[in-house]
């Protein structure tokens, strides 16, 4: 199966990129997701014909859901693997870990994930913990998260991209 090097997810509805996520992280199979595997799921869930105004009302999200997964399907191809269709964001407080590399003034170039390892490796989060921003007990959670963003994404993927907004 053949990874996208673009990033899709950022093109996915959140409703749709929560199902894949879903799929991806309860799934006993012992190869990866497909798109073609989610919508197989999807039309299992859907219940048996309905009258046209119960459809409407009941499932016009799922519909719209479906539409989008089935033109994902159609551009990317339905061997195209599903994790590389789900949205990630920080945790709340990698959040703050990455605004601090962004925000840092002495840094030329936008931050890619392997940067704010480098950061987190080399004091920031010992910073951050001292500052108040960081508990003192987050710094491994946070190394492992950021990791598991690189072992996706790559490790010269923007930083800024996964900063949760709430």
């Amino acid at each position: 199966m053949i990874r996208n090097p673009i990033n899709a997810a950022a093109r996915v509805s959140p409703q749709l990129s929560a199902l894949i996520e879903s799929r991806v992280n309860n799934s006993a199979a012992e190869q990866p997701i497909t798109l073609a595997q989610v919508r197989t799921f999807m039309t299992d869930l859907l219940p048996g014909p309905f009258n046209e105004a119960e459809r409407m009302h009941h499932f016009d999200i799922a519909d719209s859901v479906m539409d989008e997964l089935d033109a994902l399907i159609e551009e990317y191809g339905r061997d195209a693997l599903a994790v590389d269709f789900s949205q990630t964001c920080a945790s709340e407080a990698l959040s703050r870990v990455i605004e601090a590399v962004v925000n840092d003034e002495n840094r030329q170039n936008p931050p890619t994930l392997v940067a704010v390892w480098e950061a987190m490796t080399t004091g920031l989060l010992t910073r951050l913990v001292g500052q108040g921003v960081l508990d003192d007990d987050e710094d491994d959670s946070l190394l492992a998260e950021i990791e598991a963003l690189i072992e996706r994404y790559g490790a010269n993927e923007m930083a800024e991209g996964f900063l949760r907004y709430e």
